[in-house]
């Protein structure tokens, strides 16, 4: 699924998945990093339903 532009334009952008990473880490929820295939940075994600989650 393409992420919209207009989602991709509103979230934050990270230039590396480890920037990303060190972000959701941080955060109070679980959230996982993937790549815009509009933007081809990260963003951040609370999604996780068909999407493997690693155990803490």
């Amino acid at each position: 699924m393409r992420t919209r532009l207009s989602i991709c334009a509103k979230k934050n952008r990270y230039h590396s998945e480890q920037d990303a990473l060190e972000a959701a880490r941080s955060a109070e929820i679980t959230l996982r990093q993937y790549r815009c295939d509009r933007c081809r940075q990260f963003h951040l994600t609370s999604r996780t339903k068909g999407k493997r989650v690693p155990r803490a």
